[in-house]
């Protein structure tokens, strides 16, 4: 007996079925995404998220002591927010799956990987990065400046993501030691093995910085 579900006119083709399929498939994972970022028990706020996901969300951001209002797509990483719509290209996507450290920023001054980072969870956050740690007139930051002294990079694709990373460890009180600065910075990869010019940057840094 034949398969009518293949043979008979009346039926959408393979095609069809599976653009369907697929277009489904990515409004349900993207409205699911989206009411993960929503307070329990918001249908009302669940429902207008759904509604505008085709259109953009508009949303306001807070980076580097900057405050915009951008409309994007709800699926946009905060990476990708930063680079394709801020022009702030100092985090860099190096693996885009958190693995490698390049494209770490601050989220209220905590540490975060942007590329898994959905941009709507920075929303009305204070969002600094590398571009925003300047001093006033240009002035270096310790860790800016630590590592020029110590020549903490080579390539330096890396290095934004490390001198984040290492302001963030000094914060968090993990720079005591060179042994609890490589514990604590080893989310952020070196392709150049300029690892040992990073812990000696971190390490002198953090004096400045009043936290050795």
């Amino acid at each position: 007996m034949a398969d009518r579900g293949l043979t008979d006119p009346r039926m959408p083709g393979n095609d069809d079925i599976l653009a369907l399929s697929r277009r489904e498939f990515i409004f349900a994972t993207t409205a699911a995404g989206a009411a993960m970022l929503l307070p329990l028990g918001d249908p009302e706020a669940l429902a207008q998220t759904v509604a505008t996901i085709d259109g953009g969300v508009t949303a306001t951001f807070r980076i580097n002591g900057t405050q915009q209002q951008v409309t994007l797509d709800a699926r946009t990483s905060l990476l990708d927010l930063l680079r394709e719509k801020m022009a702030l290209t100092g985090a860099k996507k190096g693996c885009d799956h958190g693995q490698c450290g390049a494209c770490t920023v601050h989220i209220d001054g905590r540490r975060v990987a942007s590329c898994l980072t959905m941009a709507l969870q920075a929303a009305d956050q204070d969002v600094t990065t590398i571009e925003g740690i300047v001093g006033d007139g240009g002035t270096l930051h310790p860790m800016q400046q630590a590592f020029i002294d110590h020549d903490a990079l080579q390539c330096g694709y890396c290095t934004p993501g490390q001198i984040m990373a290492g302001i963030a460890c000094v914060r968090e009180g993990h720079a005591s030691d060179r042994n609890e600065i490589r514990e604590y910075m080893s989310g952020n990869l070196c392709r150049c093995g300029a690892y040992p010019g990073i812990v000696a940057a971190i390490e002198d840094a953090a004096l400045k910085m009043g936290r050795g």
